[in-house]
């Protein structure tokens, strides 16, 4: 199993860390409110511990649980603190009117960074697609893209004990495209789909 840290408190670093703890791996919860942080280890229970916002992150996993806007001056802020880490960027940089993505050129929030992130650090892209209540109820595929092999399959590994399946779709470079495949899921709730209840996976037909 994994240790891994949540930086965040918000809804998705609860979904993440109930399923981590219940797949038996060892959770860190960071958050700039202290109190926060604290609550949530609390409620996720199974010796999740609140760690200090900025210090060394226990986890070797750690997965940014943060809006957009904030994943990068976060990566950016903690610094060295990150030294060796594999970061796991699950955010969604959608526009104001949530039909498009908030960076017009084709990069993505993982791959910023990755230009942010201190040596011998690793990104990866996950989560992305999946709505929290998703997440929190059923077992879809997760997404991942990543330039290091060993990286990944450290994640591919954390995701399994959740249950969850993962679907490895290449390099960072396809980060790009799986925020893509969050604002397709989201318009698909809001149109063709019209409810919050569902997940994009992979079909294999064989035979």
């Amino acid at each position: 199993m994994s240790t891994i840290t949540l930086i965040g408190t918000g809804n998705m670093a609860r979904a993440i860390g109930t399923l981590a703890v219940a797949g038996g791996n060892t959770v860190e919860v960071m958050g700039r409110d202290q109190s926060k942080a604290d609550d949530l280890a609390r409620a996720l229970g199974s010796g999740t511990i609140a760690g200090k916002w900025g210090a060394v992150p226990a986890g070797h996993i750690v997965i940014t649980a943060l809006l957009a806007d904030g994943v990068v001056p976060v990566v950016a802020e903690y610094g060295d603190a990150l030294a060796g880490k594999v970061i796991v960027d699950i955010s969604n940089p959608f526009n104001a009117t949530f039909d498009g993505l908030a960076h017009g050129e084709e990069t993505s929030i993982a791959r910023e960074v990755a230009k942010v992130a201190p040596a011998g650090a690793s990104v990866v892209k996950a989560f992305n697609t999946i709505f929290r209540d998703v997440l929190e109820q059923r077992r879809p595929g997760v997404f991942i893209a990543g330039d290091d092999a060993q990286a990944k399959a450290g994640v591919a590994a954390f995701i399994e004990s959740l249950g969850l399946r993962p679907l490895d779709v290449g390099g960072l470079r396809m980060a790009h495209w799986l925020e893509g495949m969050g604002l397709v899921t989201v318009s698909l709730a809001g149109n063709g789909v019209g409810h919050w209840d569902f997940a994009l996976g992979v079909d294999e037909f064989t035979g």
